[in-house]
């Protein structure tokens, strides 16, 4: 089986089932899940709309680089709830940390991103991934993160 055979994409309706977030912070729009578990591809179609445009910058919007590195940590967590081996049930990811970012080139309306997160490992409750930000496979931002899943309640 080749990777293109094992592609699964998911809707925004199913991202929505697994993670918490909504508009305006829900950041991407499609999974695309490559392998099970091990790699996914999360979709953001970046829009004039976005409201943090309004800010950042008048006269020349640039999408934040913060929300970039939340996209793939958004993209992260969806694959991690998306995996066979993890235990996620009853659980909500939060932030645990970002190492060895770099911003390559700015994103702006009109670009597609696509976060390439590879899940690297879970021990307990704590989820390891990297991955980078593209544009036109060109490298927009690249990152390690890791989560740390509590229970809901």
């Amino acid at each position: 089986m080749t990777n293109q055979d094992a592609v699964e994409i998911l809707d925004v309706v199913r991202l929505m089932e697994l993670l918490p977030h909504r508009y305006p912070f829900l950041l991407i729009d499609k999974l695309k899940i490559i392998e099970a578990g091990k790699h996914a591809i999360g979709i953001k179609n970046v829009s004039i709309n976005e409201d943090f445009f309004q800010g950042h910058f008048p006269g020349q919007p640039v999408m934040p680089g913060v929300l970039i590195i939340e996209a793939m940590a958004q993209t992260s967590i969806a694959l991690a709830k998306h995996a066979p081996h993890v235990e996620t049930d009853g659980k909500i990811a939060f932030f645990g940390a970002m190492d060895k970012v770099k911003f390559r080139r700015s994103v702006v309306p009109g670009d597609v991103l696509e976060l390439h997160m590879e899940f690297v490992k879970s021990r307990g409750p704590l989820w390891k991934f990297t991955g980078k930000a593209t544009v036109d496979g060109e490298i927009a931002a690249e990152a390690d993160i890791s989560a740390m899943a509590l229970d809901e309640n």
